[in-house]
């Protein structure tokens, strides 16, 4: 191994080697408590421990570096305390989540670390929207990203690197080739030579290098991050280095053969470094028991501290608290003079509005630059806005997804258009495991709206008709809102851009340009989680929200002699249960309606909620009405049987009759 030192003085390079001992030691530590049954799970990096602490050296302490979990240098480098870290293994108060999160997955404004989530290559989409957001502030930095061999099969990897290759970020993607994914070798995992040699296919430069010399490690990142900082493009850069151990220590290494341990041996990178500096006369032998002697005493004793920490007592009011970044919605002036707009034209004011309130917001997706987006919400938007904050996307859902997650982690809100809501299953894992679960998990806030053109009505068949909410109103995290009429469609829109939190705004395709309505002008807000009562009524009452509020409306004007009530949900996480059992009790009938399927669709919730609170003043058992349980047709007379308006009617008799 050749180490090349070049402007680096000997106390640095001593210091390099601090670095490096460090977190092996740490790691050694770990493997005897683990033996003890101390502690019960650990992901080893002994044997590339050099990636890590060279990167993270190269690196300016305000950039973001997003680790995997067998990247222990990335923290200690960043002179995270150990007691900190230790707590955080051990799941104390005292841990980055409180013991909410396990080893690495978490992260840390004060450090300007971004940990992963389970699921791999998720992180890389992440680093994307911290880049995009340094780039429009005018901030000449760089972004590192770690990913193993593994997670480069990933379509997220895939979605990661185009998107910074097409908008120039300043990313440095590092993949840390470390011969297995668990158990599968890097012959069973991909068929390229080198995965480098990726890099030509997006258009960005590539790097291949011995990842175990600290030196080769530490001089191509700083040279990498000092470029981009000029000159914005991304960076494929390629580490390799063996895996010492098992993926976790349950694993074992039984599957890996014996001369790979034998050559990766000799190639140990703080053995190797340690020899150079002898020879250098940099280090003197006699200082390394020393050095290793007072390391060992700070690790026992930091260690030993964590262990005497008391242990979480729970309280379930804070981990519902913790779900969501508290927000008090704020009082606003009055809005100005109402304009009589569509819906469709509601939305775009709303965005617009927002927009020139916010300075950091940026919106995304696809065709909605020129073209104006699929339904032309944001024609006209390039013209004040500019290309920077109205930007079209590539088709990746999931790599748009955790980019706007990255503009909130760095300052910046995003709003991201889903073209249709159908379409979110391809970005489904970033909803709701990166999205909705960060500031529970470390208090990171999330400000990011994801427009859902939903619903059927208009022939679109399977694949671009669903109405989907039910898919995240289970998910914890994720505020959802619903409206049905235009001053609504603005007013919700603008709260959830307003809101720290994840949106998922459902806006109902066949009210584009069927519905219209008086909408203020100006910043106009209304409260997510309020109902609103659109017709007083005494004989029963109907709770629904989107499409199914106008079916509501056309059934009472179609009955003029039956006293209905009708409720509009409007937000559906949180959703109005004062309003909806007010209403419940006052008539003692109650109908759920929802455009939805109604096996697990979230009227069934509603319904759920009434039986068990306001069974005693119902006169009748609360029924629902929903769309069949297939998928949607297209064909229009098979839509429309489809469809819970075509058993409105027939339902409200059976519970007027009850």
């Amino acid at each position: 191994m050749i180490f090349d030192r070049k402007n680096l003085n000997s106390n640095q390079l001593i210091e390099f080697y601090k670095k490096l001992l460090w977190p092996r030691l740490v790691e050694e530590k770990m493997l005897i408590l683990l033996r003890q049954g101390r502690i019960g799970k650990w992901f080893s990096g002994i044997g590339q421990e050099a990636i890590a602490i060279g990167s993270t050296l190269a690196m300016n302490n305000d950039e973001y570096i997003l680790p995997m979990h067998r990247n222990l240098g990335v923290f200690t480098a960043r002179d995270i305390p150990l007691s900190r870290l230790m707590a955080q293994w051990q799941g104390k108060a005292s841990g980055f989540t409180k013991g909410r999160d396990r080893s690495f997955h978490f992260g840390t404004q004060e450090y300007k670390i971004i940990g992963m989530i389970s699921h791999l290559g998720p992180q890389l989409a992440l680093a994307d929207g911290i880049a995009l957001a340094d780039v429009l502030s005018n901030r000449k930095k760089a972004t590192l990203v770690f990913t193993g061999e593994g997670a480069t099969s990933e379509g997220d990897f895939h979605e990661a690197l185009n998107i910074a290759a097409v908008w120039n970020l300043p990313v440095i993607f590092l993949i840390e080739n470390n011969g297995y994914g668990l158990s599968t070798p890097v012959s069973e995992q991909y068929n390229c030579k080198y995965l480098v040699d990726k890099a030509i296919g997006y258009g960005m430069g590539g790097r291949r290098i011995d990842g175990n010399n600290i030196l080769e490690v530490y001089h191509t990142v700083s040279e990498l991050a000092a470029s981009m900082r000029e000159n914005p493009k991304p960076v494929l850069l390629e580490c390799m280095t063996f895996r010492m151990r098992g993926h976790e220590e349950a694993s074992g290494t039984k599957y890996v053969p014996q001369h790979l341990f034998d050559t990766w041996k000799e190639k140990d990178p703080i053995r190797n470094f340690e020899n150079y500096l002898l020879s250098e006369n940099i280090l003197r032998p006699e200082w390394i028991p020393q050095m290793k002697k007072e390391f060992f005493s700070q690790i026992e004793a930091e260690i030993e501290r964590v262990f005497t920490e008391p242990e979480i007592i729970p309280d379930m009011e804070t981990e519902i608290r913790d779900m969501f970044k508290p927000y008090s919605f704020p009082t606003y002036p009055l809005p100005a003079a109402a304009t009589n707009m569509r819906y469709i034209d509601a939305i775009s004011d709303g965005l617009k509005q927002s927009m020139r309130k916010y300075d950091n917001l940026v919106i995304m997706g696809q065709d909605i630059a020129e073209y104006g987006g699929a339904f032309k919400i944001t024609q006209g938007f390039v013209e004040e806005f500019g290309r920077q904050r109205v930007r079209n996307t590539p088709i990746c859902e999931s790599g748009v997804v955790g980019a706007a997650m990255g503009l909130a982690i760095n300052g910046h809100k995003a709003v991201m258009e889903m073209q249709f809501a159908d379409f979110a299953t391809v970005g489904f894992n970033q909803i709701v495991n990166n999205l909705a679960k960060t500031h529970y998990r470390w208090e990171q806030a999330v400000d990011v709206v994801i427009r859902m053109p939903a619903g059927a009505g208009t022939g679109a068949g399977p694949f671009h008709s669903q109405t989907n909410e039910a898919w995240f109103t289970k998910t914890p995290g994720l505020k959802v809102v619903y409206p049905a009429f235009p001053a609504d469609a603005k007013g919700l829109l603008m709260a959830a851009i307003d809101d720290p939190n994840p949106v998922m705004y459902f806006e109902h395709k066949y009210l584009y340009r069927s519905t219209s309505g008086d909408v203020p002008g100006g910043d106009y807000y209304v409260e997510i989680g309020k109902a609103k009562v659109i017709k007083e009524g005494t004989a029963a009452s109907i709770i629904t929200y989107g499409l199914g509020v106008h079916w509501a409306i056309e059934y009472a004007a179609k009955y003029p002699e039956l006293s209905v009530e009708i409720i509009d949900l409007r937000s559906l996480q949180p959703w109005d249960k004062e309003a909806v059992e007010a209403s419940a009790k006052k008539t003692g009938r109650a109908l759920v309606l929802q455009e939805d399927t109604l096996t697990s669709g979230f009227g069934g919730e509603i319904a759920a909620h009434l039986a068990e609170h306001c069974f005693k003043y119902l006169d009748a058992p609360v029924m629902r009405c929903a769309s069949l349980d297939t998928a949607i047709p297209m064909n229009k007379a098979l839509e429309e049987q489809f469809l819970a308006k075509a058993r409105l009617a027939e339902t409200m008799e059976k519970l007027l009759n009850y």
